[in-house]
């Protein structure tokens, strides 16, 4: 009986290598497939400060409000939205 079992762990053991294998070569297929926001936007080009935090932020990736005509750039929502409209 004991012989049985013994001669079952090295199948035991490659059963687990390759379900860890596999599970591992799923979860990178299914992170290259999801879109992430900060690598859509293209890099470079003139920087602007965001009066809030003092972050400089690309003016092509920034989040921008429009306060008596004058347009101010922003790194994200929150310090977007903590700005004061006058």
């Amino acid at each position: 009986m004991l012989r049985d079992l013994l001669e079952l762990v090295p199948y035991l053991l490659l059963f687990l290598i390759v379900r860890s294998a596999v599970k591992g070569f799923l979860s990178d297929r299914r992170r290259a497939r999801t879109v992430r926001p900060a690598e859509s936007i293209q890099s470079g080009g003139e920087l602007k400060k965001d009066p809030v935090c003092g972050t400089y932020v690309s003016a092509a990736a920034s989040l921008t409000r429009n306060v008596n005509g004058q347009v101010f750039h922003f790194c994200s929502k929150e310090c977007r939205d903590r700005y004061p409209a006058k």
